[in-house]
């Protein structure tokens, strides 16, 4: 029997009687992680093999009442647990450039069946935050800048999670879109945006069945996001009926006993300061309501239960990074790494043709597969892009060089038959803002936000200036987690890839994609705009931030500013044709229709994309927004009929003088095809 939420709803009864046995004080045990802060802060400074979360953190737990222990581990890019052992997945950003939602629910299986090797129970590895502005440092954890896309590839994931009995925690409840300032900033904005555009994502995983919820760090209109009575009771436990259990963020995630327990927090990780021993006096008190620890205990209890006693016997540790795993890694990163820009068709190389290659810049060599926060994963080995050219092609000379003597790079480029130019980011430059002190300056922080510059280092721009063009065959692999700006540069290139971090086999499918044995079949799941003013502003060292209705390509659309790249763009070495579009509505979906041809001379994939346009709108709304997506794997010549639905609520707007998501009744836009560029989509309207 697998733990969907009515099958854990028939342990509320058996969850009360235990609740009912126990002293306040055994209840209380339940709701704080069993870590000390003194073990935790050493854990955060650890060498290799003695690291963050390096065994599943323990929380709560009562043996004599037969309630097993929380015990928690880390992600998205796979298991945090072990060194040397785990698949390392792609970050979820490349995940969301799949567009996979299938592939993505078989990685949720694998990462589940891991944490059960790893003796845990829990993974709080489905990151659903939305980047406001693609500097975030952290955005690579997460799946794109679009909230319906966001929705449905956190809900995969949790389902193939969830499926092999493993609690899936969704994070950071709500509007974590910060690093530098995440312990100190109060984010605001009005309740439309609120709605429609930051926790639609949330309300869709909850919907899903997700058992868990991790709230965040920021301040959510001055109050602390895990002391939210509004965001926790009002809206997640009431509203939304989750009948799971909430955790804080670690160590700085709750502030106070009081707030805390009664905003709605269960669950204080991974240490406990300020539940324990306080929150028993804080009831005794008066202060806080024993029904709030009645409730929070009945929570924890129910879930456990029913994730325990579904759990088959545990697996053997083989599972942990084996073969299967391992090529669902490598399938995810082929499938995600966007092809951008190929001029005169330079990419895919001809192996035969193809005796000399030059690899330039620092990451060529370098074990880049994402930050060195809380969401770092510890393979047995991580193939580096020099490594997989090296490895896909043995016939041929591959040089690497990182690049600092221009010179010398332009006497490289200039007898090679093809130029590789691997640029970008690393741990060093964006990912989690980790400090001792929050109240501090945040020196000695690792990652954190790209305040300065959304496009490369400059000495990457003026290398690719001034030695793309030495040879007609050069192309540009972007590595990061998020947009990266071209402006500067894209000009000099003959081709663009955007690799993200392709986890432990991102170098293979690097390769693979340049050889042409992989079609490139993902697609950019932001847009990226001609300048950096063109998105919206964020200062990522604040106490207070803003939060506008339109970000990303919705703003851009808005606007009326054509971008450098739309949202959901992506090339093949095939080429597809989309026709005969039809759209249906009904009372309770819409649907739109279309063939799809393979009009090229290869197997390839395309992403089919239904937006939805709202110009007769009687209130300020999208010019469209994504409601759908499939993707289609063609032969040569091949047509297929695609056809993608969209339930009728996913239309709606907040009213904010009636509190309530309302249908407005009016002709829509619906359009199909192949990117969110007026261009690639055919279009027709519905009324409702």
């Amino acid at each position: 029997m697998k733990c969907t939420k009515n099958h854990r709803l028939t342990y509320t009864k058996r969850a009360q009687r235990i609740v009912s046995s126990l002293t306040l004080e055994e209840k209380v045990s339940l709701m704080g992680g069993n870590v000390s802060l003194k073990e935790m802060m050493a854990d955060l400074t650890a060498d290799a093999n003695n690291h963050y979360n390096y065994i599943p953190y323990s929380a709560g737990g009562i043996e004599k009442a037969g309630v097993p222990p929380m015990l928690f581990c880390d992600g998205p890019r796979g298991v945090v647990c072990g060194t040397g052992k785990s698949t390392c997945f792609p970050v979820s950003m490349l995940r969301g450039a799949t567009f996979d939602t299938e592939l993505e629910e078989q990685i949720g299986h694998a990462i589940g069946k891991e944490i059960r090797a790893f003796g845990g129970n829990l993974f709080a590895g489905v990151c659903i935050n939305l980047p406001y502005n693609p500097g975030w440092g952290r955005s690579q954890e997460t799946y794109g800048e679009e909230s319906f896309h966001l929705g449905e590839m956190g809900s995969a994931l949790l389902r193939g999670v969830q499926d092999e009995n493993v609690i899936a925690c969704i994070k950071h409840y709500a509007f974590n879109q910060m690093e530098i300032s995440r312990f100190k900033v109060s984010v605001d904005c009005d309740k439309r945006t609120e709605r429609e555009v930051f926790l639609p994502h949330f309300k869709r995983c909850i919907d899903e069945g997700a058992a868990s919820v991790m709230s965040s760090y920021n301040l959510y209109q001055g109050i602390q996001c895990g002391h939210h009575d509004y965001l926790l009771n009002q809206v997640l436990k009431e509203e939304w009926d989750f009948d799971g259990f909430i955790m804080s963020d670690f160590i700085w995630g709750v502030k106070d006993t009081v707030e805390a327990a009664n905003g709605g927090q269960n669950m204080e990780m991974c240490c406990t300061e300020f539940f324990g021993e306080k929150l028993v006096n804080a009831v005794k008190e008066g202060k806080v309501s024993e029904s709030k620890i009645n409730d929070a205990a009945l929570r924890i209890i129910r879930t456990l239960l029913c994730f325990e006693e579904a759990r088959e016997n545990k697996p053997n540790e083989s599972v942990i990074g084996c073969k299967e795993h391992i090529a669902l890694a490598l399938q995810a990163a082929r499938e995600g790494i966007t092809l951008i820009k190929n001029e005169n068709q330079v990419l895919p190389l001809v192996k035969n043709n193809t005796n000399r290659i030059v690899v330039l810049g620092k990451l060529g060599e370098k074990e880049v597969i994402g930050d060195h926060g809380s969401s770092q994963v510890h393979p047995a080995y991580i193939v580096t892009p020099i490594q997989g050219i090296a490895n896909i092609s043995p016939k041929t000379d591959v040089i690497y060089y990182n690049g600092e003597d221009l010179e010398h790079a332009k006497k490289l480029a200039a007898k090679a038959d093809a130029v590789i130019f691997v640029v970008g980011y690393d741990h060093d430059d964006e990912g989690e803002f980790i400090s001792e002190d929050q109240d501090d300056s945040y020196t000695g922080a690792i990652g954190g936000d790209r305040k300065d510059s959304l496009g490369l280092h400059q000495d990457e721009i003026t290398l690719i200036n001034e030695v793309g063009s030495v040879n007609k065959n050069s192309v540009a692999v972007l590595i990061g987690g998020n947009m990266i700006m071209m402006e500067e540069w894209k000009d000099s290139i003959s081709a663009i890839i955007m690799a993200y971090y392709a986890g432990m086999e991102g170098g293979t499918a690097i390769a693979e994609i340049l050889f042409g044995d992989v079609n490139p079949s993902g697609k950019l799941p932001f847009v990226i705009p001609f300048k950096e003013t063109d998105l919206p502003h964020v200062d990522w060292d604040t106490q207070t931030q803003w939060y506008d209705y339109y970000h990303g390509y919705t703003k851009l659309e808005k606007e009326g500013i054509q971008p450098c790249v739309p949202y959901g763009f992506g090339l093949s070495y095939t080429t597809f044709a989309v026709r005969h579009p039809s759209f249906m509505a009904n009372a309770q979906t819409i649907t739109a229709t279309c063939e799809v041809i393979n009009t090229g001379d290869r197997t390839g994939t395309e992403v089919i994309q239904m937006y939805v346009g709202f110009k007769n709108s009687n209130v300020d709304r999208p010019v469209k927004i994504l409601r759908g997506f499939q993707r289609v794997r063609l032969d040569p010549k091949e047509i297929k009929k695609v056809s993608i639905s969209c339930p009728i609520e996913q239309l709606c707007w907040y009213n904010e003088e009636t509190k309530s998501m309302e249908l407005e009744h009016m002709e829509y836009e619906i359009y199909i095809g192949t990117s969110s560029a007026n261009k690639d989509l055919r279009s027709g309207v519905f009324s409702l």
